[in-house]
């Protein structure tokens, strides 16, 4: 039974950059891996790296049906920029509106742990734009690992960088980006649940302001 069995070996990735990663898991998981991409900065430079490093990855996002109307357009730029189909994810039926107000957590674990448990389900690896300096829950993230949570290989080609190097990189090969960002929404989820920081504020501010949570349940 999947995730029973941690596969052997995992190797040690701290030393690879980020196309060898993409490159060692296109060609030990393809075509059963899927780039889980929200949109924001770290993912679009993702989908950048496997494409010129021509690893033959899937892209998929857990489309909450509450994104942001820049979020959806930045899909349908990056599905004709790179010609591929992105792949989306939905809540079940009873992630009803409201929710969000009375039990936050739920409404994550509806809108997405959920949509994600089925999606991990298929596949043998997932490769995420998680940063070991974007949240001190994030501090211990390994380039490569087994998730214990989902049952499968967890690959985070960039755990090492830093949002000045995620920009540089978007700056110097025109990759599109999310305009929220421009409109200091350094993180970007929901409508209900996102704004813009202040100068000064954590980068995760945003999230669930005015709340203890800072996670939504995917990488915790």
């Amino acid at each position: 039974m999947k995730g029973l069995v941690v596969p052997v070996p995992i190797p040690n990735a701290e030393h690879w950059s980020a196309a060898e990663l993409l490159e060692w898991t296109a060609a030990h998981h393809a075509p059963n891996v899927a780039i889980a991409s929200s949109f924001g900065a770290e993912d679009v430079v993702l989908i950048d790296l496997a494409s010129r490093a021509g690893a033959e990855i899937r892209i998929f996002t857990l489309d909450t049906r509450v994104l942001f109307p820049e979020t959806y357009a930045l899909i349908d730029r990056i599905e004709t920029r790179y010609g591929v189909t992105v792949e989306r994810s939905y809540p079940p039926a009873d992630a009803a509106d409201g929710l969000w107000l009375t039990d936050p957590d739920r409404c994550c674990n509806l809108r997405k742990v959920v949509p994600l448990q089925r999606k991990l389900a298929m596949l043998d690896a997932w490769v995420t734009g998680v940063r070991r300096d974007q949240a001190p829950t994030r501090a211990n993230t390994r380039k490569l690992e087994w998730d214990p949570k989902f049952g499968l290989v967890k690959v985070n080609p960039l755990a090492d960088w830093t949002s000045p190097m995620v920009w540089r990189y978007i700056y110097d090969y025109d990759v599109p980006y999310n305009p929220l960002h421009d409109r200091n929404y350094p993180s970007i989820g929901c409508t209900h649940c996102t704004r813009a920081v202040a100068p000064g504020e954590d980068p995760r501010a945003g999230r669930w302001s005015g709340t203890e949570k800072t996670e939504c349940g995917l990488h915790v």
